[in-house]
């Protein structure tokens, strides 16, 4: 257990010092206590009250978020975000005003093109006709896209089922979209048209089985149904790093709203992992009771959470014994699969794909057929493998990966090069803007001795991707078989930027001596 931290008002110096510490060693509800002590104490201090905000978004701490917005309100510098929550915290206490308030701020920030759909959940609220406030401007396609959906779901609110069926139908045309699916099932359900969930949501798969049956009792709509549901999508949305300490606000508020929703519990945990709060992220998802509609997504959460915070033998311990739990089916298998893959141990994993193969009962799709063969070929067993890979391309002939995975590895032995040459050539079609398989189709035209061909297509992957070794090193040998000696011996010294120890000694004697028939890539 770790120690509180003194109360002592006289000192914020040392409580946000030590706050500091705590949040350094990921002791988020430590630092949380010190930044709320350093703050009411000094609630003038702009770092204090920023780096509380965060801690309390980070934490849950309600009151930590409002008091730190409040002191950052008064000395002027709380960021554009701030409205986020406040719209939020203003729905869930069905403060109309103080909502109507969030939209004024918010309007006035990068965050504007939420306005539309958050003034139309509240006209809703109020009883007034949402839909005139949907019509986003003509030149703001993110408003357009997020105000499209929220208008669906309003439809539904609204009784209006049939349009509501023809505006999902639209956005559907566009990208599938299962949160969508999932909040119009709940909204249809709540309007006694439960026929609708198993339109939305059809299948056999035992989770969605689960998810049919917990939305029967179905949902009312609501400004608080309506806001999660937007921020959830958004946050969604945002998958790059710059924009994660928004992600995480945006799905902590959404949680604060619907606490019960076990798909957001999840999406919060996945970023809260990716933050590295990972104690706190795995007190989420082990939250999710073992029989609810989205326990897969959650077990899935925990095994990529263990594995970003490197925690590899965790998440595998974890997986043997789900995969070997009494009524564990092919994904359990795949699973464990993926991780011995990843940490390298492929007749394991070579193992687990059998394994799922067998439980899938005849109905295994391609891509376990290749997880299989791909963990065979690395483990050495090329015999065993070939014929896998050969199944993987039989049952999806127009999938890139498996063209290529089976072409490349038969070209880099030099085995059946037509072939190869040829499945490679049919996945650089599909995927023309791939760089590993751009790559794998020059490597086979220089396998078969044609190096002019081979040189414009690996200059291409080099390009695309100038920090992989094996790329740039199948350029440097190009490129000295064409002649072109001097910038052959920059591809490699390029290689051998990012190369581990013996590729790196490998290229350094190509750099030195030149190609030799024993030293060509591998």
């Amino acid at each position: 257990m770790q120690p509180a931290l003194a109360r002592d008002p006289a000192d914020p110096l040392t409580a946000y010092v030590k706050a500091r510490a705590a949040d350094a060693d990921g002791a988020g509800a430590l630092a949380a206590q010190g930044y709320a002590l350093a703050l009411a104490a000094t609630p003038g201090a702009e770092t204090v009250a920023f780096r509380a905000y965060r801690q309390g978004i980070e934490a849950g701490d309600l009151e930590l978020i409002r008091q730190s917005v409040r002191a950052m309100d008064t000395a002027g510098t709380a960021p554009a975000d701030v409205s986020v929550f406040q719209f939020a915290d203003a729905a869930r206490a069905r403060n109309l005003p103080a909502a109507e308030a969030a939209i004024v701020r918010m309007r006035k920030g990068p965050l504007d093109f939420l306005v539309p759909s958050l003034s139309a959940w509240l006209a809703f609220e109020r009883g007034g006709d949402p839909f005139p406030l949907l019509e986003a401007p003509a030149d703001n396609p993110i408003a357009r896209r997020y105000s499209m959906e929220t208008r669906a779901l309003l439809l539904i609110a609204a009784g209006r089922h049939t349009e509501a069926e023809a505006a999902i139908a639209v956005i559907e045309g566009g990208q599938a979209n299962i949160g969508l699916r999932v909040a119009a099932a709940r909204l249809f359900a709540g309007a006694g048209k439960r026929a609708m969930i198993g339109a939305l949501l059809p299948g056999r798969d035992r989770s969605v089985a689960r998810l049919r049956s917990e939305i029967g009792r179905g949902q009312r709509a609501n400004i608080a149904f309506g806001t999660a549901r937007l921020y959830s999508r958004l946050a969604t949305d945002l998958t790059a790093e710059s924009t994660l300490p928004l992600a995480l606000l945006l799905a902590r508020s959404a949680s604060m709203l619907v606490p019960e929703d076990d798909a957001i519990t999840v999406q919060l945990a996945g970023l809260l992992g990716r933050i590295g709060s990972t104690d706190r992220a795995l007190g989420l998802v082990r939250s999710v009771e073992e029989k609810a509609p989205f326990a897969a997504m959650a077990r899935q959460a925990e095994l990529r959470i263990l594995t970003e915070a490197e925690r590899e033998a965790d998440a595998i311990s974890i997986a043997e014994q789900a995969s070997a739990a009494k009524g564990a089916g092919p994904m359990e298998a795949q699973q464990l699969g993926d991780l011995l893959s990843q940490a390298g141990r492929n007749e394991a994993a070579a193992a687990a794909y059998a394994s799922a193969i067998q439980r899938s009962a005849g109905d295994a799709g391609w891509a376990l057929y290749l997880q299989r063969g791909g963990a065979l070929e690395r483990s050495g067993q090329w015999e065993l493998a070939l014929p896998l890979l050969e199944r993987a391309v039989e049952l999806a002939p127009d999938q890139p990966h498996a063209l290529n995975y089976l072409g490349y590895a038969q070209a880099e032995r030099g085995e059946n090069l037509a072939e190869a040459q040829g499945l490679l050539e049919r996945a650089s079609k599909l995927a023309p803007e791939d760089a590993a398989i751009t790559d794998s189709l020059g490597w086979a035209y220089y396998m078969n001795g044609a190096f002019d061909r081979a040189v414009p297509l690996l200059q291409r992957a080099a390009e695309a991707e100038p920090g992989d070794v094996e790329i740039n090193e199948h350029l440097g040998d190009a490129l000295w078989q064409v002649g072109r000696r001097f910038e052959a011996r920059y591809a490699w010294a390029a290689a051998r930027v990012y190369a581990e120890a013996d590729d790196a000694a490998r290229l350094g004697d190509k750099i030195a001596t030149g190609l030799a028939a024993a030293t060509t890539a591998q």
